[in-house]
């Protein structure tokens, strides 16, 4: 199972993921320049956080039009997975791959802290080895993560499944002191209609070793792995 983790000038939780991935998972995995088109050799690519391109405009707004994310749909129609956190979340929605935004925080500060989320859809190939309901804990680390959709977007995402994690209290309660944002309707990831790419604001990479604080962020790693095996894809690169 090939992964690849996309490069962007000014991002910096690449070399987290590829480490992960690296030494933890013992997974082939390489860096992707931001330019490259080419992305046949792999079967999951990570949108990794950061501030790419600087942020100008948008956060993600320049990355959202870089060859590598244009090159996206096409390596997601062949069967490819894709999995953004953070400023990848943000760059995904951008490019229209996901839908809804990424807006300043609502406290319009930075926030850096841990936080409880509840996993709302463990029928996906990020969270299959999840249950639906189970409480995780990962970290986040943004200033733009308020997640906003307009109100038939927003029902369209819950009608469907595609809400995959909310912010809640420790004891799993979905409550607004739980969310670190204001995102809507305290989402904190979203998938898109074929289940294929995955958008989240917390970092699954820096909850993937014990000396870290906790390793909830392995369960989507894990079921990536799953899904992959289960489904021959890695085969047919």
């Amino acid at each position: 199972m090939n992964f690849g983790v996309v490069v962007f000038p000014g991002t910096w939780s690449d070399c987290d993921f590829h480490y992960v991935i690296s030494e933890v998972l013992r997974q082939p995995v390489r860096y992707v320049w931001h330019r490259d088109r080419q992305l046949d050799d792999f079967d999951c690519l990570i949108l990794p956080g950061g501030f790419s391109y600087g942020d100008y405009l948008r956060a993600g707004a320049v990355a959202g039009r870089s060859p590598v994310v244009e090159a996206l749909p096409e390596f997601v129609a062949k069967g490819g997975l894709v999995l953004g956190s953070c400023n990848g979340f943000q760059i995904l929605c951008e490019a229209k791959i996901l839908p809804g935004a990424l807006m300043r925080n609502e406290c319009l500060q930075y926030r850096c802290q841990s936080t409880h989320l509840r996993v709302e859809n463990a029928e996906t190939p990020f969270t299959r080895l999840m249950r639906p309901g189970q409480i995780l804990k990962m970290p986040i680390s943004h200033g733009e993560g308020k997640f906003y959709a307009d109100p038939e977007t927003l029902r369209r995402l819950r009608d469907q499944k595609q809400i995959v994690f909310r912010y809640c209290a420790e004891d799993g309660r979905v409550v607004k002191e739980a969310n670190p944002n204001g995102s809507l309707d305290n989402v904190a990831g979203v998938i898109n209609e074929e289940g294929t790419v995955l958008g989240l604001m917390p970092h699954p990479e820096r909850a993937s070793e014990n000396a870290m604080g906790g390793t909830d962020g392995l369960l989507i790693f894990h079921s990536l792995l799953g899904s992959l095996v289960e489904d021959g894809s890695f085969l047919k690169r």
